[in-house]
C-alpha cells in the first residue's frame, strides 16, 4: 500500500535538503516544532493543509508545485507497484493529447516532451 504522507514527507525533505537548510531552521521558520516536522518528513504523521501552506511558506516553496511533485511520485509508485503485481490497471482519466502551439504567423512550432526525473520511490506494503 502506498502511503500519500510517506511521499509528501520525502518531497519534503528533498526540497529541505535541496536549499542546505536543517530542519531546525525550517521548523523555526515555519513556527512548527522541529520534532514535529521530522515526523512529517518521515511520514509518520499527517500534515494538515494549515501546516504544509506554513511549511511552503518557510521553504519558499508554492504548495502546487509540492503537491505536483507528490502527484508525479505517487504516479511511479503505483505504476512500481502494479509491475510488482503484474496488473496494469485502467487509466483513472482520459490521456490527453499534446497541445500544438501555434506562432503568430501561423506555422506551427516544435513540440517538446517533458519527462518526469527518473528518481527512486520508496513503495510501501502494508
Amino acid at each position: 500500500m502506498i502511503l500519500l504522507r510517506r511521499l509528501l514527507g520525502d518531497v519534503l525533505r528533498r526540497q529541505r535538503q535541496r536549499q542546505g537548510r536543517t530542519l531546525r531552521e525550517v521548523s523555526s521558520s515555519a513556527r512548527v516544532s522541529l520534532g514535529y516536522l521530522s515526523e512529517v518528513e518521515r511520514g509518520q504523521k499527517e500534515a494538515s493543509s494549515e501546516l504544509l501552506s506554513s511549511i511552503c511558506d518557510a521553504l519558499d516553496v508554492r504548495m502546487s508545485e509540492l503537491m505536483r511533485e507528490v502527484s508525479d511520485e505517487l504516479a511511479l509508485a503505483e505504476l512500481a507497484e502494479s509491475a510488482a503485481s503484474d496488473t496494469v490497471p485502467a487509466p483513472m482519466r482520459p490521456v490527453l493529447n499534446p497541445l500544438s502551439v501555434t506562432s503568430v504567423t501561423g506555422v506551427p512550432e516544435e513540440r517538446v516532451t517533458i519527462q518526469a526525473p527518473a528518481e527512486a520511490v520508496d513503495v510501501v506494503a502494508a
